[in-house]
C-alpha cells in the first residue's frame, strides 16, 4: 500500500524577549515550545479537531521523541513562519515534520519532527490511535 500525502500548515509568530537567552537569540528549547503553540493551532484551524476534543474523548497526545537540526537564529522581534505537517500516523505514534523559517529572509532557522503517542488521560498509559483519528488527519 502506497503511503498517503499530508497537509501541511502554517502559523506566524514573533520572538518576544523572554524567548532570548545568555548569547542574544532564541533559546534551542524555545523552538519546541514553538512548534508545539502551532500544532495546538493548527489542530483546531486545519484538521477541525482541537485538543479539546481528544480530552472529551478521553485522550491526550504527549511526545516521545524529538528531533531538531539548527541552522540559523532567531533574534528578538523576528517574525518566523512554523510549518508542520504528519510525516506518518499509525495505531502507535503520530510522526510531526516541521520547520522554521525566518519571514524577513525566507532562510530555514531549523527543522526536524516530533512523536507524538496516544494517552489515555485516566490511567495515564499509552492508547491505540483510534481509526477515525487517522482518518480525520489524514488530510
Amino acid at each position: 500500500m502506497e503511503n498517503p500525502t499530508y497537509s501541511t500548515f502554517e502559523t506566524e509568530h514573533r520572538v518576544r524577549p523572554d524567548d532570548i537567552d545568555l548569547f542574544q537569540h532564541v533559546h534551542s528549547s524555545r523552538y519546541i515550545d514553538y512548534v508545539l503553540a502551532a500544532r495546538y493551532e493548527q489542530m483546531e484551524k486545519f484538521y477541525g479537531m482541537a485538543m479539546e476534543k481528544f480530552l472529551e474523548r478521553g485522550f491526550g497526545w504527549v511526545v516521545s521523541s524529538v528531533q531538531i537540526n539548527y541552522k540559523r537564529p532567531l533574534n528578538l522581534g523576528d517574525y518566523f513562519l512554523v510549518r508542520t505537517g504528519i510525516d506518518s500516523i499509525n495505531e502507535r505514534i503520530c510522526r510531526v515534520a516541521f520547520t522554521i523559517t525566518n519571514k524577513a529572509t525566507g532562510k530555514l532557522c531549523c527543522d526536524g519532527w516530533f512523536d507524538y503517542v496516544m494517552i489515555d488521560i485516566k490511567t495515564g498509559r499509552g492508547a491505540k490511535i483510534p481509526e477515525d483519528v487517522i482518518a480525520h488527519y489524514s488530510v
